[in-house]
C-alpha cells in the first residue's frame, strides 16, 4: 500500500493538497490513480480560473473511465502542471509528486481544516476496500 504524505490534506473524492504560505498544490491520490488505471488525458482549468471548494475543476481520462477532479479548496489557479499535457502518465507514476495538477492561491486557508489527515484518509480508503 502506498504511503500518503503526512503533511498533505485529503478529500473523500481522492484529491490531495499540500499547502504552504497561502498557496496549495493539488493532485489526485495514489488510490485514485490505481482505481482509474492508465491515465491518457487530463483536462485542466486555465491559469487565473477561480475554483470553489468541492466543485469539479477538470477531468482525468483513463483507459477505463473519465473522472471529474474536485477542488479541495476555494482559490485562484496560479499554475497548471505543464508536464501533464505531454505526459499524463506522470499521474500514475508519481501521483503525490511530479503528477500534481494545479497550484492555487488559497481564498480561505481555514478550508484546509475540514480535510482529512493522511491517517484519516488511509482509514477512509481501507473502509472503502471492505465495501
Amino acid at each position: 500500500m502506498a504511503s500518503y504524505p503526512s503533511q498533505y490534506r485529503y478529500t473523500k473524492e481522492h484529491e490531495w493538497i499540500s499547502a504552504e504560505d497561502g498557496r496549495g498544490t493539488v493532485g489526485i491520490t495514489d488510490y485514485a490513480q490505481q482505481q482509474l488505471g492508465d491515465v491518457v488525458y487530463v483536462e485542466m482549468p486555465k491559469t487565473g480560473a477561480e475554483l470553489k471548494s468541492a466543485q469539479a475543476f477538470g477531468t482525468v481520462e483513463s483507459v477505463k473511465a473519465v473522472s471529474e477532479i474536485f477542488s479541495p479548496v476555494s482559490g485562484k489557479v496560479e499554475e497548471v502542471n505543464p508536464d501533464l499535457t505531454a505526459a499524463p502518465e506522470l499521474i500514475n507514476q508519481d501521483p503525490h509528486g511530479r503528477g500534481w495538477l494545479v497550484k492555487v492561491q488559497l481564498a480561505n486557508p481555514a478550508e484546509l481544516d475540514s480535510l482529512m489527515s493522511a491517517a484519516e484518509y488511509e482509514q477512509f480508503i481501507a473502509a472503502q476496500r471492505l465495501d
